[in-house]
């Protein structure tokens, strides 16, 4: 065998094995071989590091995750669970005149049977989207942001307002209480209810009343629904 045959040889029998060890030394070893021109002094090339090179390029640096953004979904739209709304309880304040109305649906249908709960607001409104809704439709209500369903607080004050809305016990009204008087034509509606998702289950009780109103909320109750009332005075 020749020289230049051992040589050859012996550089493709170096090549394999770089092959073998390594994307990035094959790449080395196919340079080398193209730069050295198959002479006698061709070397086995070295793999390079993956570290930075020392003439001062830094590797990136990490930054500290951004804080999510409170979730809220516009006033107004039909939105898919899931991909435009997310599962949770969510909070609509300010709306007047029951301008605003809010439906949960099992479909996109439009039909009265795909509807599972909805409502005429004024003031605040709660909702609870259930991860097994198909759709959450808001028309003319206030930006609805999602709130945490175990927040607590320490409310205070004497008087709510008679068409304050839906409140949170514990957060937006403190146990007791409460009474409303000269209501008239049974306009005045409370409810008391275990959650924020307004189906029949919910309702621990409520009632339209003409005259006066007294209430009870307990700290067990989860919401306080008042509309069309006069205003409500705490008297225990």
């Amino acid at each position: 065998m020749s020289k230049s045959q051992t040589q050859q040889r012996n550089w493709f029998a170096r090549h394999k094995v770089l092959t073998a060890a390594g994307a990035v030394v094959v790449v080395v070893a196919i340079g080398a071989a193209m730069g050295g021109g198959g002479g006698e002094d061709t070397k086995t090339p070295e793999a390079k590091s993956s570290a930075p090179a020392a003439s001062g390029d830094k590797a990136p640096e990490s930054k500290a995750p951004e804080k999510p953004k409170a979730a809220t979904v516009d006033g107004d739209g039909d939105f898919e669970v899931g991909s435009d709304v997310k599962p949770g309880l969510y909070r609509s304040t300010g709306n007047k005149d029951a301008e605003c109305y809010w439906e949960r649906a099992k479909d996109a249908s439009g039909e009265v049977d795909s509807i599972l709960a909805n409502d005429n607001v004024t003031g605040t409104a709660y909702v609870e989207i259930k991860a097994s809704d198909k759709l959450f439709k808001s028309t003319s209500c206030g930006t609805w942001e999602a709130v945490d369903p175990k927040a607590a607080g320490t409310p205070s004050g004497t008087t709510l307002k008679g068409s304050a809305g839906m409140l949170k016990v514990g957060v937006d009204i403190a146990p007791g209480t409460y009474k409303s008087t000269g209501n008239k034509d049974a306009e005045c509606y409370w409810e008391r209810a275990k959650d924020a998702t307004h189906g029949v289950d919910s309702i621990l009780a409520n009632d339209n009343v003409t005259g006066t109103a007294v209430v009870k909320v307990t700290a067990k109750d989860a919401y306080f629904k008042t509309a069309g009332c006069g205003d409500w005075t705490k008297t225990g």
